[in-house]
């Protein structure tokens, strides 16, 4: 039963390293642009109106506590943005807001990818809670379809994550076409947001790489498992 997981310093920690870099990348640019003004002058709230307004939607807009804590919730139609985005005047909150009101957008028009994800959202959100419970007791009990079943399911992570990318590329692509043709920023300005965007982007990326590694890991554990059984 007890054994040195080899697999987990062989694939997942790289994988976890790349999203530790991803999370450094993004929090400096964050950072950086943060200190950087805009010759508009409008906060992250204030961009995130006017590009509502521009599209023919008003959406509320609520400050919420945190750094990075932005998000717009399907469930309560609310755009929140964080204390360092919402009412701060500067290249990184303006590209957050725009970003978070880009999502505001996907649901407004009825983006395929993003009414997909929030669809699959309660059955990952179970079968990731039991899959480690499949797992282990079919690894103790010798149980290959159980096991094998566990991984299946967590497997439905990997996918919540792959469907994840078009949805935060999407919403990006939304944010900086907006704040380009609307004059929000201008074209140095736009080059710094998308740097802030493009570093979050990442830490998507990161996250399904994560999930990959996690999801090989398990096939090798139980399949190893299943042929020293026979």
């Amino acid at each position: 039963m007890f054994w040195i997981d080899y697999w987990y310093v062989i694939l997942v920690v790289p994988a976890l390293l790349v999203a530790t870099y991803a999370q450094v990348k993004v929090q400096s640019a964050f950072k950086k642009y943060s200190q950087v003004g805009t010759r508009s002058g409008l906060s992250g709230a204030e961009a995130s109106s006017l590009i509502q307004r521009q599209n023919g939607i008003q959406i509320p807009i609520e400050q919420v506590r945190g750094s990075m804590t932005d998000h717009f919730d399907p469930r309560t139609n609310v755009i929140r943005l964080s204390e360092t985005v919402c009412n701060v005047r500067s290249v990184a909150a303006i590209g957050v807001a725009a970003h978070e009101t880009g999502h505001a957008l996907q649901y407004e028009e009825g983006y395929g990818p993003i009414k997909l994800r929030a669809a699959i959202v309660p059955v990952t959100n179970f079968a990731t809670s039991v899959s480690p419970i499949m797992i282990i007791v079919g690894l103790v009990a010798s149980w290959q379809w159980l096991a094998m079943a566990g991984v299946a399911f967590f497997s439905l992570s990997v996918l919540f994550q792959l469907i994840t990318l078009p949805v935060e590329f999407n919403a990006s692509a939304r944010a900086l076409k907006a704040l380009s043709a609307g004059g929000v920023l201008t074209a140095e300005e736009l080059d710094g947001a998308k740097k802030v965007l493009s570093a979050a982007a990442l830490t998507y990326v990161a996250a399904l790489l994560v999930s990959l590694m996690n999801l090989l890991r398990l096939l090798l554990i139980v399949a190893g498992r299943g042929r020293r059984g026979d």
